[in-house]
């Protein structure tokens, strides 16, 4: 009556679908771990600990894209934000320039959601500039942050976690602001 080779068959599928589930949420804990030690290093001033975790973390997001499955955690997701993160905040503290989706070969959410956390780094970058007696550096963050902010006003974002997470680039924004007011009152700027 039962065909009790199907329930074998569909605890292997289940078994099957557990292990690469598990590798999913250790690749993504990888990519996360390494995207906090790329932002510590540029926090410090260490190039070239950042570029070699940049390398490292190329890798890792390449085995993630490979184990191709829709699975009931979204760590992947959190783990390509963070990637977009540190990766963003990498080439504007080697570049002065900040990537786009493509050329991160992300989709354009995880992209814009890594872009919210960005503007946290930069306010950070902006308070070490300030230490560093660079104002212009601060400025020009300040400056960064309120294009960014600018171009997510233009989107009509639902109530997601988009639309939250972009929430926060108008207090990170609003913070730089007053640092730049302060400078400008003490005649640095």
């Amino acid at each position: 009556m039962l065909n009790k080779k199907e329930f074998e068959r569909i605890r292997k599928d289940m078994d099957g679908f557990e292990k690469i589930r598990e590798e999913v949420i250790q690749k993504s804990r990888g990519i996360i771990s390494i995207s906090k030690r790329i932002i510590y290093a540029l926090h410090r001033n260490d190039i070239k600990s950042a570029s070699s975790y940049v390398a490292e973390i190329e890798k890792e997001k390449k085995a993630l894209e490979k184990i191709n499955i829709v699975s009931d955690v979204n760590i992947n997701l959190v783990a390509i934000q963070e990637y977009v993160e540190a990766i963003c905040y990498y080439h504007f503290v080697k570049n002065k320039k900040i990537p786009v989706a493509k050329e991160l070969k992300v989709d354009n959410e995880s992209y814009l959601m890594g872009l919210c956390d960005l503007t946290g780094e930069l306010g950070r970058k902006a308070v070490n500039e300030v230490i560093n007696k660079n104002f212009k550096g601060a400025y020009d963050i300040k400056n960064l942050v309120e294009e960014i902010y600018g171009e997510f006003l233009k989107f009509n974002l639902r109530n997601s976690e988009l639309r939250k997470k972009s929430d926060s680039i108008k207090w990170n924004l609003k913070k730089l602001e007053d640092i730049v007011f302060e400078l400008k009152l003490k005649g640095k700027l």
